[in-house]
């Protein structure tokens, strides 16, 4: 279809976002065949409990709005906030698909989940009639996948994660380095993530 782009979609709770999500999401907008990426937030992982500090949706949203206005070809998408919960990534799929006619989803996840990918819902459909990039993770090497919709990117691996971010806040450490411009003076400004007395 003439003039159709390719989007990946990235989800994640992104609480908060930092540098290594970024860094990921450009690196496959340039070098993974996409148009863009859209970082998908997700307001809750049915194959997760409630996370831990999982802050407002709209806290989360705005970090996401701060940190992709200096990385071209990376947008935030915020359509599950709107769907049922939980949300499901097959729902978001067609969803997007219906809205958007003119675009090409496919779903990029990390080696970690890949693992259980075929405990998602509808996960044979997702493959077939989205495609899936899978980017390595730190303790889940992929080999060779001979899956056709499937795709290993060789993207750079980084050992940053939320979950350090929010426990370096608590304990009073600068994290300004590790997060995208504006985002730690968010997070500062609003006191988020600090360990209450």
């Amino acid at each position: 279809m003439s003039g159709e782009k390719t989007i990946g979609l990235l989800g994640g709770s992104f609480n908060p976002v930092h540098t290594g999500h970024l860094m990921l999401a450009s690196y496959l907008q340039q070098w993974g065949g996409l148009d863009e990426v859209w970082l998908v937030l997700s307001p809750l992982n049915p194959l997760k409990p409630n996370p831990e500090e999982l802050l407002p949706d709209m806290t989360r949203l705005k970090m996401l709005d701060i940190a992709v206005k200096s990385v071209p070809g990376v947008e935030v998408c915020d359509i599950e906030l709107t769907m049922p919960r939980p949300s499901y990534t097959i729902n978001s799929l067609r969803l997007l698909s219906k809205r958007y006619p003119r675009r090409r989803f496919k779903l990029i996840i990390g080696s970690d989940n890949w693992r259980n990918f075929e405990q998602w819902r509808e996960s044979d459909e997702i493959i077939s009639d989205y495609g899936v990039i899978i980017y390595p993770r730190p303790g889940y090497p992929v080999g060779r996948i001979f899956v056709d919709g499937v795709d290993v990117a060789n993207a750079p691996q980084c050992e940053i994660s939320s979950s350090f971010i929010r426990s370096a806040i608590g304990r009073g450490k600068n994290m300004n380095i590790f997060l995208p411009p504006g985002v730690y003076d968010y997070i500062q400004a609003n006191h988020l993530y600090e360990r209450k007395p």
